[in-house]
Formats: structure tokens, C-alpha cells, sequence
């Protein structure tokens, strides 16, 4: 393998690592690990992009007005413009606790990477829902599961996870 297709193969992960972490973040509410997937920049971007600008002014009021959010990663399609821009397109599944209502919205994210200091962040993120749909019954009004007696309930990470 060149130099250059190592380099390149290199560069796809760490990108994937970043829809990880945007997810991974976001379920445990983790505002440093956040903005650090993220591209500082000069100007903000209109809604329904997302930038380092949103998310400093927007994330904390966002994670009060949610519960539970757990987003999971499925296809992540990477082109490059160039050894320093990237955009990519994740297909995403959320579960997404309203309070009042339990959602599961199926997701596509449009992202532009850009390579700043030898890593790859995020310079925008523009979520495109598919759909969304209401559950008939809010998973998390069920008695305890006591894993491992049982499969079907509320499990430990509710207990003991952000905001618990």
C-alpha cells in the first residue's frame, strides 16, 4: 500500500470516529467532547446547518429540553474535495425522549470535514429528518428491568446516566 492510500484510509476513519463521537456525546451529554469535534470559524451558518457558532450558543438549552438521546450511526459515505476538505453523508437512527412523547426519527446528516491542525473535525453538520415517529408507548415509564433477570425494562444506564 502507497503512502498516500495509507494516508487516505487514515483519514476516513478518524472522519467516522467523528459521527461516533457527535453520537456518543450527545447521549452522554458531553459539551466538551462536543465542540471539540468541531472547526472553529469566522462566520455562523443558517439553520439547518449546525456549526461551532449553534452549538456554544444552542447546546445547553437543547440538552435541558431533552431527555434520553441516543443516535446510531449506519451508513457514512466519504468523499474528499482534497487532502484538507471532506464531505460525508450519515444515515442515522435516533430514540429521542420528549418528555411528553418517545420519538424514533430516522436521520441524514450532510457534513463538510475539514482537516485543521493534522486532525479532521467538523466544519458543518446539516440534519435532514426523514421521518419521525411517535412510540404508542413511552419506553421509559416501564418498571426496572433488573438486567439480568429480565430483558424488558429500564436498565441501569437510566439509573445512573446524564442528568440521573
Amino acid at each position: 500500500m502507497k503512502r498516500a492510500e495509507a494516508e487516505r484510509l487514515w483519514a476516513v476513519h478518524r472522519i467516522q470516529q467523528l459521527a461516533y463521537g457527535y453520537a456518543h456525546a450527545f447521549a452522554l451529554r458531553d459539551r466538551e467532547l462536543m465542540l471539540s469535534l468541531w472547526a472553529e470559524t469566522e462566520t455562523p451558518v443558517p439553520l439547518p446547518a449546525l456549526d461551532i457558532h449553534r452549538l456554544r450558543r444552542d447546546l445547553d438549552r437543547w440538552w435541558e429540553t431533552l431527555g434520553t438521546v441516543l443516535l446510531h450511526v449506519t451508513n457514512h459515505l466519504i468523499d474528499f474535495d482534497d487532502d484538507q476538505n471532506a464531505r460525508g453523508s450519515v444515515h442515522c437512527l435516533g430514540q429521542v425522549d420528549l418528555g411528553h412523547q418517545f420519538v424514533d426519527q430516522t436521520i441524514l446528516y450532510r457534513d463538510h470535514y475539514v482537516r485543521r491542525d493534522r486532525r479532521w473535525v467538523f466544519a458543518t453538520r446539516e440534519h435532514l429528518l426523514w421521518f419521525g415517529q411517535e412510540r404508542d408507548r413511552h419506553p421509559l415509564r416501564q418498571p426496572p428491568a433488573r438486567w439480568p433477570r429480565r430483558q424488558i425494562g429500564l436498565g441501569v444506564m437510566l439509573e445512573t446516566g446524564p442528568g440521573r
